[in-house]
């Protein structure tokens, strides 16, 4: 008897797709923004126009992002510019969350040495607390926030008030970050400098953590949210942890190679080229005599090994070979990408 897989069991709640396009399962997208919008100040092709006809489809759209260097009016603001449909309420940002945490923290007007942003800074002020930018101020707690115009003096004052026994927050931990020229580093190797010379973990407070995914899908009423994102450590993981339906695009950071390779906890529930699979069919992974067939291309995995039957440059192959490395292993509790023996 044929079985069918949904691509991943991280997530619950989804319904199987293949006649139809993978949109109409859902009732709202929540979006990361780099690497699936934008990459750096550009707008990723064909992302603009795919959030654009999500609205005459009934879809709600949200914007879930790590990215704390701007306010969510901001980030706003700038995606109405190129062209994407966006209101402030619409932006859901780890500055918020780590501004929202510190203050559940500390009492109001505690001194908070802020290594980020000025829009991390208002943040925090928002919530009754009082920015500083030295250790000297004696904080209470550090905030730590991507931007790129943070310096070595900025860490050292960061690691100076940690080390003296500050609470310390971390909005995200991306070691990454997608910009026009490449991958750049991210907030998560700035607060690895941190880490180093202090030897403290921070309390991280965007994603992978299951709350700013559950904020936003609160905000827009969503009973059946598809997250999306680039990244497979952050969107994909939060997103299954927050028990809703993930995909991920191949338009940022990760790769169909990694993806295959990606341990339990951090698999997606479906894959798409770019935002304009929204608008496509999906087909159903299907197994039949332990063969997992994706449209036309097939996979098995035989004693650790992949045997692949399909084009390359087709997603359905890499769709296929998942469904069949990911049934083989369910449990995974680390990547490991498996040796492919492609047949004819």
């Amino acid at each position: 008897m044929p079985r069918r897989l949904m691509m991943s069991t991280a997530a619950t709640g989804t319904t199987a797709l293949s006649m139809e396009d993978f949109i109409e399962a859902f009732d709202a997208v929540l979006s990361d923004l780099d690497g699936v919008v934008y990459t750096g100040s550009h707008a990723i092709p064909g992302a603009v126009e795919a959030l654009r006809a999500l609205a005459p489809r009934g879809v709600r759209l949200g914007y879930v992002t790590n990215n704390a260097s701007r306010t969510s009016a901001e980030v706003a603001a700038h995606l109405r510019e190129l062209g994407a449909p966006a209101e402030d309420d619409d932006v859901v940002s780890s500055a918020q969350a780590g501004a929202e945490l510190l203050a559940k923290m500390v009492a109001a007007g505690t001194r908070v040495l802020v290594t980020g942003s000025a829009a991390l800074a208002r943040e925090v002020e928002g919530r009754g607390l009082q920015p500083v930018r030295s250790a000297d101020a004696a904080p209470e707690a550090v905030i730590q926030g991507f931007s790129p115009d943070l310096g070595w003096r900025d860490l050292a004052e960061a690691a100076y008030a940690v080390a003296a026994g500050a609470h310390w927050v971390a909005t995200n931990t991306d070691m990454s970050i997608p910009q026009a020229r490449g991958l750049a580093p991210g907030n998560g190797a700035l607060v690895a400098a941190v880490r180093s010379a202090t030897g403290r973990e921070p309390l991280v407070a965007g994603k992978p953590e299951a709350p700013l995914f559950i904020a936003a899908a609160e905000r827009l009423g969503a009973r059946r949210p598809v997250v999306v994102g680039d990244r497979l450590d952050t969107d994909i993981l939060g997103g299954n942890r927050a028990g809703f339906a993930t995909a991920v695009v191949l338009t940022g950071v990760d790769t169909r190679e990694s993806i295959l390779a990606a341990r339990a906890a951090e698999r997606p529930n479906f894959i798409l080229g770019t935002l304009d699979d929204f608008f496509r069919p999906y087909p159903e992974a299907v197994e039949d005599d332990g063969a997992w067939r994706a449209g036309s291309a097939s996979a098995r995995a035989v004693q650790g090994r992949l045997e692949v039957s399909g084009a390359r440059e087709d997603l359905n192959t890499w769709r296929a070979a998942c469904a069949a490395w990911w049934s083989a292993y369910p449990d995974a509790e680390g990547p490991a990408e498996p040796e492919i023996a492609w047949v004819a």
